[in-house]
């Protein structure tokens, strides 16, 4: 269902969210009950740095919701770099509008997102 090196990015939001509500030491079940609950409602948002006005700024190529996810979190490197190309990217994890974590891909080749249009992250 969801890939181990994301599962790392997860886990200790799930923790919070289950401490939050007054659970300390939660046990495995309980950390998978939470996930099968708030899962839905994650996106993963992918960005590239480009040169802007003298320094950088990440544009924002793709939002995946969890129905779209599975691909690119069997193979982030082979997924980022069949679309895109080359270029430093990042992924943002959100559970609706509560960021959660963020992951840094470097794929090797030849950028092909600069005539991807950017999307709206607002």
């Amino acid at each position: 269902m969801i890939a181990g090196w994301c599962w790392d990015l997860v886990e200790p939001y799930l923790r919070r969210n289950l401490l939050n509500r007054g659970i300390e030491r939660p046990t495995r079940k309980q950390i998978l009950e939470e996930f099968t609950k708030v899962w839905p409602a994650f996106t993963v948002t992918i960005g590239v740095q480009e040169p802007w006005a003298g320094t950088i700024r990440f544009k924002w190529l793709v939002r995946l919701g969890v129905d779209d996810v599975t691909p690119f979190l069997d193979d982030p490197m082979g997924w980022i770099d069949g679309r895109f190309g080359g270029g430093k990217f990042k992924m943002n994890l959100h559970h609706g509008m509560h960021f959660v974590n963020t992951k840094n891909f470097k794929p090797d080749g030849a950028p092909r997102w600069q005539d991807v249009p950017a999307i709206s992250v607002d």
